[in-house]
């Protein structure tokens, strides 16, 4: 098997075990476990030194390798990505339904194409949390569905679709009178523990059909929550690699997986929060770094933000650059905007453009038509946060936002390949 089609069958592989941003981030600490690394817990103390660790805070987590010659001053070399996706979030009382159906109460979470979220079999996915602070996950597999108003009772359906997120995304569950049903008992019961004992519990909806390589030459991949555990998987492999073939004076390699991108970051687990700042600290404090030496490590240290972007959509090219416009399997994004939404600059783009010639992957760059408002990612906040030279890329995509989105079979293996250069050490 060539490496496209190995790394996209194990990136659907990964996606299907992580629905939520919980399960993403247990799936990549048992892949991490399972490579060697070693699981640290944020309330103990640090040995530090050479080797391999990952430590998770909620959705999110950090991994990082530490090569046998690193001192001080040694400077990371980041990947940062995001866990979560746009979708739908259980309200505190989950339980509702009308006409003899059973409905659940949910709340937009980010911004999805609510249309894409119609008529598909979906899971609910996520932790609960019991009195006593143990936290559980849980998935359900298929349970709910958006079911759309048919065409025979909204005539004009096809002249213009307007979804009302209070009244008309309510997924149905069953059939019977709310007040004798518990869709939070029925999510504890998945669990295995007792309904009395849950806490708090966040919990989203997913898709649960599951990803799909097609096209004439079986050059697409159809996938939920490819923005972005496409990069977050990316970065996993990478380090994996990098870590089993360890050079003695390279950089820290540091897989950064943030959660809450889609609604702005502002968490503890998200980049506008100290979960990355912390981690480095720790580790160069385990490596003897007083004041002086963090900051001449920081000052030597590269991020690159990996998040999913936009190709050129055949149905609405005017909505593109016109003379920038990705294609799918045509290597990763280079993602550019004059104001600072993304945060490449000409450093940042040249050492892109070295990275990639040096490992052999294409790449292209993206720029937002002018009209377009444009999104940003976890680059111009990690740079803020840190000082740290960040520059923006990611797999180009359609449908982006979408519960199902597009990719070509190359550009995820082509990010990886790129990312496992950048660990160890490559520009």
């Amino acid at each position: 098997m060539s490496p496209a089609p190995a790394h996209i069958s194990d990136l659907g592989a990964y996606v299907s075990a992580s629905p939520s941003s919980f399960h993403a981030v247990a799936e990549a600490g048992r892949r991490l476990a399972a490579a060697g690394f070693r699981r640290l817990e944020e309330q103990d103390a640090w040995e530090g030194g050479a080797g391999s660790y990952f430590v998770l805070r909620d959705g999110a987590l950090i991994a990082w390798t530490v090569p046998t010659t690193a001192g001080p001053t040694t400077g990371f070399h980041i990947l940062g990505a995001h866990t979560d996706s746009p979708s739908f979030k259980l309200k505190p009382k989950p339980t509702t339904g009308k006409y003899g159906w059973l409905q659940a109460g949910v709340e937009v979470y980010g911004g999805p194409l609510l249309n894409s979220w119609l008529d598909r079999e979906l899971a609910l996915a996520g932790r609960l949390t019991l009195h006593d602070g143990t936290e559980h996950l849980v998935a359900t597999g298929p349970l709910l569905r958006f079911p759309q108003l048919a065409i025979h009772l909204d005539r004009a359906v096809n002249d213009g679709l307007a979804l009302d997120k209070q009244r008309h995304m309510n997924p149905v569950w069953g059939l019977g009178d709310p007040a004798d049903a518990d869709l939070l008992g029925l999510l504890a019961a998945r669990a295995e523990v007792d309904p009395r004992d849950v806490g708090g519990f966040d919990v989203v909806v997913a898709d649960t059909q599951e990803p799909r390589v097609f096209g004439a030459g079986d050059e697409f991949f159809a996938s939920g929550r490819l923005d972005n555990l496409s990069s977050v998987h990316a970065g996993l492999t990478a380090i994996i690699e990098a870590a089993g073939r360890p050079l003695a004076d390279g950089p820290i390699a540091v897989l950064a997986a943030f959660d809450h991108e889609e609604v702005g970051s502002g968490s503890r687990s998200g980049a506008s929060g100290p979960f990355l700042e912390d981690m480095l600290l720790r580790i160069s404090l385990g490596l003897g770094a007083g004041a002086e030496e963090r900051l001449r490590a920081l000052a030597s240290s590269f991020c690159v933000s990996a998040d999913a972007g936009h190709a050129v959509h055949p149905n609405y090219a005017e909505r593109h650059d016109p003379a920038n416009l990705p294609v799918l399997n045509g290597g990763p994004l280079l993602k550019i905007n004059a104001n600072q939404r993304y945060t490449t600059d000409a450093p940042g783009a040249a050492f892109w453009a070295a990275l990639c010639r040096d490992s052999g992957v294409p790449y292209q760059e993206f720029v937002s038509n002018n009209v377009m408002p444009c999104g940003s990612t976890i680059g111009p906040l990690t740079a803020t946060r840190l000082g740290i030279r960040t520059v923006d890329v990611g797999t180009p995509l359609l449908s982006m936002h979408s519960a199902r989105e597009l990719c070509g079979v190359a550009d995820p293996g082509h990010l990886a390949t790129a990312t496992t250069a950048f660990f160890r050490g490559g520009r």
